[in-house]
């Protein structure tokens, strides 16, 4: 796996090998089985525990935000959820690991879970009154929204507003992954980190990632800075 640190302090984390957890969007096609697996064999390779973050339930405001019925929306959000589930399960007992269910992060874990709900509790504070740090989160919301609409059409402001709520669900975990499993540092592992996890992982914004807290792209080709 090619893997290259979103920063000098994420590359330190990363070198620590002790937890990773690895972003798996539902509705997103990069995640088929296969790769599932990939990353699952790499994580257990390279790591001592490894976690999946399965942003389900949450889906749900940006299906909203695009015209979707809040009870519909719930139901695409939950039968997509499952599905990724069963696809990581499934994954993770291929390759011999006992206890695959404990291994995935969904609304259904981190919804009871004390340290997440301090962090959601923050980022939604600094969004309603941190100016920057709402903007930045509002044009990350608008770039995820304008992949879902047809060319050329505008998203309005309720729209945005709605979907952003997705966002802010994701960040505590881009932010402290290791409080929220107990662990004493963290890799985020994704393919494509938007630009707000660049200034976010740079300490340009208002809120940073805790000290244990570290972010690496990672991708199945081409050379690795670290492997």
């Amino acid at each position: 796996m090619a893997v290259t640190p979103l920063s000098g302090g994420c590359a330190v984390v990363i070198d620590r090998a002790e937890h990773a957890c690895f972003g798996i969007s539902p509705f997103n096609s990069y995640f088929s089985a296969e790769r599932i697996r990939e990353l699952a064999a790499w994580g257990l390779g390279h790591f001592a525990e490894v976690h999946f973050f399965v942003p389900d339930a949450p889906s749900a405001f940006t299906f909203e935000a695009l015209g979707c019925q809040p009870e519909r929306a719930a139901w695409k959000a939950r039968r997509q959820g499952q599905y990724t589930r069963n696809k990581i399960v499934t994954a993770l007992e291929s390759l011999g690991v006992t206890g695959a269910e404990e291994r995935v992060l969904g609304w259904a874990e981190l919804e009871g879970n004390a340290a997440y709900a301090r962090l959601h509790a923050r980022g939604r504070r600094l969004y309603e009154e941190d100016e920057e740090f709402r903007s930045a989160c509002r044009d990350t919301t608008a770039w995820v929204l304008a992949g879902k609409v047809p060319d050329g059409q505008a998203l309005g402001e309720e729209q945005v507003e709605r979907a952003v709520e997705y966002f802010l669900a994701e960040l505590p975990i881009f932010v402290d992954t290791a409080a929220v499993v107990g662990a004493e540092s963290s890799v985020f592992c994704y393919h494509q980190p938007p630009a707000f996890l660049r200034r976010l992982y740079g300490r340009e914004l208002s809120w940073h990632p805790a000290p244990g807290q570290g972010f690496a792209i990672v991708e199945p080709a081409g050379p690795a800075r670290w492997n």
